[in-house]
């Protein structure tokens, strides 16, 4: 009865830890801000570990089932 909602949010997250991954790769790649009006260095550095926790949380979604 619990593994759907555990399958979903591990999916969920990792997902959106994926995706998330992939576009600042891309904006950090192609020398472009990845937030607005916030220093390249640390918006990259804050948006690539909430990435990295998220596909963290997905994986121990996936663990618990």
């Amino acid at each position: 009865m619990e593994t759907g909602p555990a399958i979903f949010t591990g999916s969920v997250f990792a997902l959106l830890g994926a995706a998330l991954l992939l576009w600042t790769t891309v904006r950090v790649r192609h020398r472009r801000p990845v937030a607005a009006g916030v220093n390249r260095t640390a918006s990259a550095a804050l948006a690539g570990g909430t990435a990295v926790a998220a596909l963290a949380v997905g994986t121990w979604c996936f663990t618990r089932l």
